[in-house]
């Protein structure tokens, strides 16, 4: 008999349900919210009303798409965080009442472990190869950005991580501050192919071990160009591409020096990335050429498993459903992930 994972992930802005065959994905359904864009970032409460109306409509797509029945559910996955909690207590009250409705197992799954196994999402018309373990994971997003090392699904160690601000936040904080919109990855990263990325240079933090730091280099970039357009007001529109080049190679220098310290110390060879960053052109194209030049074997997702996604939800929970691990209908989400 297969096992049948229904996935919910809620732990932002995203809505999202999936349905695993094992490890195979059968549907992803994802419903985004744009009314974030007017306000330059995520508005938690308008997040969480958005969740109360899409979720309903969207697990039950998901198990269309699929081709089962509720009833031929193993286990219902969700996000148990970390994330906003009003986001994260939608998806988990949701979870727990269809599990209790079906008599099935419900499983809690940590959004960053979701990440970091997107890559093992297996599709049956497009088959992919997968890392050994162990291997070294980039995880870059919105809020996280660690180098984590991954021993098996269940097993992992964090070896360095950002002291401050998340990469994704660095590059949709200087999006918002220039103008140019939100979220600020995709523009950055579209505006970067256009520019020089020598032209500018901005300050690097020297972190200690494998941590990082981006909010130097943000507060670099801002004060210069705050300068530059007191002597004149047309700098930033007629130089904004170069300056995205330089400022995103500026943050993908930072992400790949501590990469590149971690495999030389771990003698580990199998690199990944995940989480949203892991969308940007510039860092896709840096992970495969490092990869080349210092003999790795490099994993990118699908653009499709970059961003928050319930696909990765359900395959997480299906490693802890066969683990034997199961959680009460007391659970409660977590909004940091030191609570989980």
């Amino acid at each position: 008999m297969s096992d049948y994972i229904l996935g919910i992930e809620s732990s932002c802005d995203d809505t999202s349900a999936a349905v695993l065959q094992g490890e195979y994905l059968l549907s992803n359904v994802i419903a985004s919210q744009d009314v974030h864009k007017a306000y330059g970032g995520v508005i938690p409460e308008l997040a969480s009303r958005s969740h109360q109306l899409n979720i309903v409509p969207v697990v039950s797509e998901a198990i269309r798409r699929a081709g089962i029945r509720p009833s031929q559910l193993s286990a219902i996955a969700f996000t148990r965080g970390p994330g906003l909690l009003g986001s994260l207590l939608v998806g988990t009250s949701f979870a727990k009442t269809l599990a209790l409705s079906l008599d099935c197992p419900l499983v809690e799954v940590n959004h960053l472990q979701g990440h970091i196994l997107a890559g093992f999402v297996r599709q049956y018309d497009k088959p992919a190869p997968v890392p050994s373990f162990p291997y070294l994971c980039l995880l870059v997003s919105g809020g996280n950005s660690q180098i984590v090392r991954v021993d098996s699904p269940l097993e992992f160690e964090i070896l360095g991580q950002t002291i401050d601000d998340a990469v994704g936040e660095a590059f949709d904080k200087c999006s918002k501050m220039m103008g140019l919109g939100y979220p600020g990855g995709p523009v950055i990263d579209r505006l970067a192919k256009l520019g020089d990325p020598d032209r500018f240079h901005f300050a690097k933090p020297h972190i200690p071990g494998l941590d990082y730091s981006f909010s130097g280099v943000k507060t670099s970039l801002l004060y210069f160009v705050r300068d530059e357009m007191a002597k004149d007001p047309s700098f930033m529109e007629n130089n904004k591409e170069d300056i995205c080049a330089s400022f995103q190679k500026t943050l993908i220098d930072i992400l790949m020096d501590k990469l590149v310290k971690a495999a030389r110390q771990t003698g580990i060879r199998d690199i990944a990335i995940g989480g949203g960053v892991s969308a940007n052109s510039g860092l896709r194209g840096r992970i495969v050429a490092e990869g080349e030049r210092r003999g790795w074997r490099t994993f990118l997702p699908e653009f499709k498993f970059t961003t928050d996604n319930a696909a990765m939800i359900a395959l997480a929970g299906y490693y802890h459903y066969l683990n034997g691990e199961r959680c009460g209908l007391d659970v409660a989400p977590a909004s940091r992930a030191a609570e989980l």
